[in-house]
């Protein structure tokens, strides 16, 4: 008989009630009025990053973006339970996570401008840029873990992924190193129900969650759009990795209302009719709910908030036009640390190729051959 999985752990319901949670509420006693409102307003700052974003790659300005609506709770309550020193290895998609860290939003869409092989310097923010093979960072997640642990570091390393990445190998490995030599790692999935076209329920039939017991980790369910549960979850998580007592599981169980990216269709795979169903449960109404009911919500707070959001999107949107378009060598850049004989070669190679598309470079027998050929 399969072990019994407890449900997923909620403090705040969809309609704004507090959950008598005791064990987790704990957790999070210490979160006042003003916590409660950063929470919020960060969610929506959060999601409005995301709209603006999305306006952007229709607009051509952006070749794509990997939009983040829905998960808003999961990523916001995740990286609040986090302190500045804990080191942070992100997917593709968590641009919450990235804006909670610090990260300045003009260069929060520089790589998906292709402007840069990155956004922001990992080493001011503790926290990598972002990830596009799918589950490999689990592994460099660990590895980090490891050393930093032999080191003599008592912080947490924490590594987001979503559901998809649970069925690739990489993810599978890190979890067995991570567990064989008790690195202080966190794993955080967000179960946002589809890997691109592919529902959960048709690559893992049995929980997420249920996995990690047969690596010997412990491993907790939660309600991925209820911020304050999340952030109990995490907070419990990580201070067992600095600790030293091993490394834990996350499973959010969330929903993502947009596309995969940009570039996806989800009408093609999945109903309205269930994305009704998830809309019911958003994240920032939840919040707001709670707000409102607890006396902490009026015209003045949401008009700061929304002007603050609107800042946060002008400054991404001013930063991504105002960002300069690459030198061409600048591609060869960063690959090795020191010079490399292949890379200057291959630089030539491209910068010969260049030269061919100059007029001004080719000399007056190739214009005139060419013109032969075309007469």
């Amino acid at each position: 008989m399969a072990d019994k999985i407890d449900l997923p752990v909620q403090l705040v319901q969809p309609d704004g009630r507090r959950v008598h949670r005791p064990d987790y509420a704990a957790l999070v006693s210490d979160v006042g009025s003003e916590q409660l409102r950063s929470l919020y307003e960060d969610m929506v700052v959060a999601r409005r990053i995301d709209t603006e974003a999305t306006a952007l790659q229709r607009q051509g300005q952006l070749g794509i973006w990997a939009p983040l609506i829905g998960q808003e709770a999961a990523q916001v309550g995740s990286v609040r339970a986090l302190d500045p020193e804990d080191y942070i290895f992100i997917s593709y998609r968590e641009h919450a996570v990235a804006y909670c860290r610090g990260v300045d939003p003009a260069v929060l869409t520089r790589m998906w401008r292709g402007c840069a092989h990155s956004g922001w310097d990992p080493e001011t923010v503790n926290m990598t840029n972002p990830a596009l093979v799918v589950g490999a960072h689990g592994l460099h997640a660990t590895g980090y873990a490891m050393g930093v642990h032999l080191d003599g570091a008592e912080i947490a390393t924490v590594v987001y992924f979503g559901d998809g990445a649970v069925s690739g190998g990489d993810l599978s490995e890190a979890l067995g190193f991570a567990s064989s030599f008790n690195a202080p790692v966190v794993f955080f999935c967000e179960n946002n129900q589809w890997a691109i076209s592919e529902p959960v329920q048709l690559q893992s039939p049995s929980p997420i969650v249920s996995r990690p017991a047969g690596y010997g980790m412990p491993a907790v369910q939660v309600d991925g759009n209820d911020v304050l549960a999340v952030l109990a979850v995490t907070r419990q998580a990580a201070r067992r990795a600095r600790e030293g007592a091993g490394p834990s599981f996350v499973e959010a169980i969330t929903y993502r209302m947009g596309a995969h990216t940009t570039a996806d269709d989800p009408t093609r795979y999945r109903t309205s009719a269930e994305l009704e169903v998830w809309k019911a449960r958003d994240p920032i109404d939840r919040m707001r709910r709670l707000l409102e009911r607890e006396g902490l919500f009026d015209d003045t707070f949401a008009d700061r908030v929304q002007a603050h959001a609107d800042e946060v999107a002008a400054r991404l949107r001013s930063g991504t036009l105002e960002t300069p378009d690459p030198e061409p060598d600048e591609l060869f850049a960063h690959v090795y640390s020191t010079d490399h004989p292949l890379i200057n070669e291959e630089r030539a190679a491209y910068r010969a190729y260049l030269d061919t598309l100059n007029p001004d470079s080719v000399n007056a027998d190739t214009l005139n051959a060419t013109e032969e050929t075309l007469s």
